[in-house]
């Protein structure tokens, strides 16, 4: 049975086979976060609308858009919430075991640009020292600071 269903995958090369395998697999959106930092190496922390009021408190994050490379997600994300340019820098986590979505984090540096919040999604933007962070923040993303110490 294997030989038989390895000719018929080897008979319906190329955009087929790609059919099959989207159609067999799960999907997933790809969350992108940045531990962004200015060279003072304080971190960039937004107060979200849309988070659990008790932790509003977070890292820039968003979804990766179709054919976006994942370090330029957070590129736009920082530039659409805040209106700050950042240059992205090493992959910080890769998670999955979520029921729909993978989790990647990069570093990145502040190199420019006026703050200007995105009212909608945003309600604060602040910088903050690594040791000063404030209360109501998220988990995960305290970790991620810890596990992106400024170099």
């Amino acid at each position: 049975m294997k030989r038989i269903v390895a000719r018929l995958w080897k008979l319906i090369r190329g955009p087929l086979q790609w059919r099959v395998l989207w159609i067999a697999h799960a999907k997933f959106m790809v969350g992108v976060t940045g531990v962004v930092r200015n060279e003072a190496g304080e971190v960039l922390l937004l107060k979200h609308r849309m988070w659990p009021a008790d932790r509003p408190w977070g890292l820039p994050t968003g979804y990766a858009v179709k054919g976006e490379e994942f370090p330029l997600t957070i590129v736009r994300e920082v530039r659409e919430e805040t209106g700050l340019d950042v240059v992205p820098g090493r992959l910080v986590q890769v998670a999955s075991g979520y029921k729909l979505r993978v989790e990647i984090a990069y570093e990145a540096l502040h190199v420019g640009g006026d703050l200007k919040i995105d009212g909608f999604e945003i309600l604060e933007a602040k910088w903050f020292r690594p040791d000063t962070l404030p209360d109501g923040m998220q988990e995960s993303h305290i970790q991620l600071i810890k596990q992106a110490p400024l170099a």
